[in-house]
């Protein structure tokens, strides 16, 4: 017998045609011993299959949110485009599996990401699946602008504030990752959710770059910790100073010092860690 779901994915809003980033079940919670039923709010996990010119590269497990500039973010961050002007088209397909990002990019892109013969099956938290080599798996983003914003510590941490509190998605379900930008005035401007923390970070990314925003003039934040790839990421787009609230791997500070970004971890409430470059923290 099949007992396959039948129900649609991504599940779709009723009152805002939107995709839904969250489900409400039934569930048994025990506290002291004792059963109650309620109901709970869990995010929604979905395939996102990410297409090329009619050829499929990847497919992450996403939040069916923020799905354009997801698409741009990935594209910058991954090294498939330079410049948003080199993403043409981006058309978000609905299916019963999941959704289809179709895009179309420059032709010599294009012709330059078929010569990479990379095709990535992303996992929520997965950063290098499907790289082929050595080379593949740990790119060299050249060294970010001279210069650029500096922050002092109290601004940090109320910008960690700020963020923690317009995380609406995370407030509701407890199971997502977010990443902010930090102005040059110290404020958050804008905030990014997502299940998977490298998704978070290219939707930020992506909405930054379709807002023409000067990467050296600000700061990104993230609710995980910093791993190779989240170095490699704002390296790449020109990101000088990445906050993460957990640990950084040592590959992410030899990242971060070659490429001359300034990372700090465990940012928290009164306390952090300057693990790279320190100088655009006052």
């Amino acid at each position: 017998m099949n007992t396959r779901s039948q129900t649609p994915i991504p599940n779709v809003d009723d009152t805002t045609g939107e995709y839904a980033t969250f489900a409400r079940v039934q569930v048994d919670r025990w506290r002291d011993g004792q059963r109650e039923t309620v109901e709970d709010v869990v995010a929604e996990e979905v395939p996102i299959a990410l297409e090329y010119n009619g050829i499929s590269h990847a497919v992450m497990m996403a939040t069916p949110a923020d799905l354009e500039d997801f698409a741009l973010g990935f594209s910058l961050t991954e090294g498939i485009v330079a410049t948003p002007g080199e993403l043409y088209e981006c058309e978000i397909v609905p299916g019963c599996e999941g959704v289809q990002v179709q895009m179309r990019i420059a032709t010599e892109r294009f012709v330059a990401l078929k010569e990479k013969r990379r095709n990535l099956t992303g996992r929520t938290g997965c950063g290098l699946c499907g790289a082929e080599t050595l080379e593949q798996a740990v790119r060299h983003p050249k060294a970010v602008a001279q210069g650029g914003a500096q922050f002092t510590v109290q601004q940090l941490h109320a910008a960690l504030e700020q963020m923690q509190a317009r995380q609406q998605l995370q407030q509701a379900t407890g199971a997502t990752h977010a990443a902010a930008w930090m102005d040059a005035q110290g404020g958050i401007v804008l905030v990014r959710e997502d299940v998977g923390r490298h998704n978070a970070l290219d939707k930020l990314i992506g909405a930054l770059a379709e807002a023409e925003t000067d990467f050296s003039q600000g700061a990104a934040i993230i609710t995980s910790r910093a791993s190779y790839e989240m170095v490699q990421k704002a390296a790449t787009v020109g990101i000088g100073f990445i906050a993460a609230i957990s640990a950084p791997t040592a590959l992410a500070i030899r990242l971060a010092e070659e490429t001359d970004v300034t990372l700090v971890g465990f940012v928290r409430r009164q306390g952090h860690v300057v693990y790279a470059r320190p100088h655009r923290l006052r």
